[in-house]
């Protein structure tokens, strides 16, 4: 008999999700696949996370119906921390005559060393690899994987769309749609629930024109994905994204201004930002100073930024919208060092704005120079 376990936060389970789990059955002739959500993930800390409730059903809604498939709550009942090697030491107890995989992607291998026990997975359980998306990556940390463990791996063929579970809760976040992304079930219950919903941002929407929305979704997005790596919550990251361009098309005269006093000095490309913070305020009642601040200065940056502020100034910069000279290498870095990337990108800025003869703000130039000390 073929088992395969399949375990991860699952939040949410998304269409990838259910077609790795079909290809790695199908492919390798498996008996039984079980799906086991974690009650909480020792790697998720800062993400928009739905109960395991929730996360339960949604892998029962995306699974259950499905011959060979079963969705187990052994992690959910136990409680605390969930680890892996706990999991699989469980089921090789339940089923010990039967040949046992352990389903992750090829993103998982470059950090299964810093897994509780890994051995110990192991010993239970054999990995069940495939591509997600590049398949270079899959050959590397196969390669990196055999030269650590010299254990038994076996790989299989599918390769993975470019689709995440950041980029799915992202997205109901700030009110767009998911169902290109998640089972038709799936999207219901966390449309009926408002599973990942802030609705404080569900407004700015109207506010924008068409193509300022999607540069917004944008912005959101890549906020999302690089909030882990600028140790930001998930949630500030989203919201500030959201509302960053909030006041971009108001009028001085417009209602949702009433009570702000408009500072001297100030080019207008970049007044936005200062309106956009006070209507944030104002308008849709966000009270957190780091939100504000991370809004209040996304277009001209300032000396000595907090995290938040520099994730929202280049994801505002580097969205994958954005079509500029240079903004290749911008992103690699950024995919690198934030801090590298935000020195290199003030530096553009400069000089992009020095070649069109357009002013420079003061709190740009002093953000450039900070930071042209701290290198």
């Amino acid at each position: 008999m073929k088992i395969a376990i399949y375990g991860g936060a699952f939040n949410p389970v998304h269409n990838e999700h259910v077609n790795m789990a079909l290809a790695a059955k199908r492919e390798l002739g498996l008996d039984e696949v079980i799906v086991v959500p974690t009650n909480r993930s020792p790697h998720k800390s800062g993400s928009l996370m739905a109960s395991a409730r929730d996360r339960l059903q949604m892998c029962r809604l995306a699974f259950e119906k499905r011959d060979g498939f079963e969705v187990s709550d052994c992690e959910i009942k136990r409680g605390g921390i969930s680890y892996s090697y706990v999991t699989c030491r469980r089921f090789k107890k339940l089923y010990p005559e039967a040949e046992i995989y352990f389903i992750m992607g090829s993103d998982m291998l470059k950090s299964f060393d810093s897994w509780r026990e890994p051995e110990e997975i192991l010993k239970c359980a054999t990995p069940l690899v495939c591509a997600r998306e590049a398949s270079e990556e899959l050959k590397t940390g196969l390669k990196a994987f055999s030269s650590r463990f010299k254990s038994d791996i076996v790989s299989f063929g599918y390769v993975g769309k470019a689709v995440s579970s950041t980029r799915v809760r992202t997205l109901a976040a700030i009110g767009e749609d998911i169902s290109p992304y998640v089972p038709e079930e799936v999207k219901n219950l966390i449309r009926s629930r408002k599973i990942y919903a802030i609705p404080e941002v569900w407004g700015v929407k109207k506010l924008l024109t068409e193509e300022r929305w999607r540069h917004t979704v944008g912005v959101a997005l890549l906020a999302a994905r690089y909030a882990p790596r600028a140790n930001v919550f998930e949630y500030d990251a989203i919201t500030a994204a959201a509302l960053h361009d909030c006041a971009k098309y108001l009028g001085e005269s417009s209602p949702e201004l009433k009570g702000f006093e408009f500072p001297a000095g100030v080019p207008a490309p970049v007044m936005h930002q200062y309106t956009g913070a006070y209507v944030a305020e104002h308008t849709f009642g966000i009270t957190d100073k780091y939100v504000l601040n991370a809004i209040r200065y996304h277009t001209s940056g300032r000396e000595n930024m907090g995290n938040l502020e520099k994730l929202i100034f280049l994801a505002d910069l580097l969205e994958e919208g954005r079509d500029f000279e240079g903004v290749e290498r911008l992103r690699k870095l950024f995919a690198r060092d934030m801090d590298e990337c935000l020195f290199a990108a003030l530096e553009h800025q400069l000089a992009y704005l020095e070649k069109q003869n357009k002013p420079v703000y003061s709190l740009t130039r002093r953000a450039y120079e900070y930071l042209k000390e701290q290198h």
